[in-house]
């Protein structure tokens, strides 16, 4: 049996300027992959209640979904990270249109000054 270590090694990476942004962005990823676990486990418990299927620990751990219940896990999960990192999403397109704007603007000086 493989024991996994508990701790990465090295130095966390650094995202934004602050580094209490990026402590509160590991702890929201955290949290959001703690979440979207247990939403996969009560779909499982549903779906085999729905099926009159034994419901246990084992039962939840043991059960396969097919690829029609990945596909519907994996829409759900897309919507809810799209939800949960929407402000970062914001941000990012706020800086790429203001860089986009700087660009453009920096263009034009240099054309008319030709």
């Amino acid at each position: 049996m493989t024991v996994l270590q508990k701790k990465a090694r090295g130095r966390r990476p650094e995202y934004f300027e602050d580094p209490a942004v990026d402590k509160l962005m590991a702890i929201t990823m955290a949290l959001a992959g703690e979440v979207s676990v247990l939403r996969d486990r009560l779909d499982t418990i549903e779906r085999l209640s729905e099926a009159g299927e034994k419901i246990s620990p084992r039962s939840v751990d043991e059960y396969q979904p097919g690829p029609d219940v990945c596909a519907a896990r994996d829409v759900w999960r897309e919507d809810y990270l799209g939800n949960v990192l929407r402000i970062v999403h914001q941000e990012l397109e706020g800086m790429q249109r203001d860089s986009d704007s700087k660009v453009y603007e920096e263009n034009v000086v240099h054309v008319e000054r030709e």
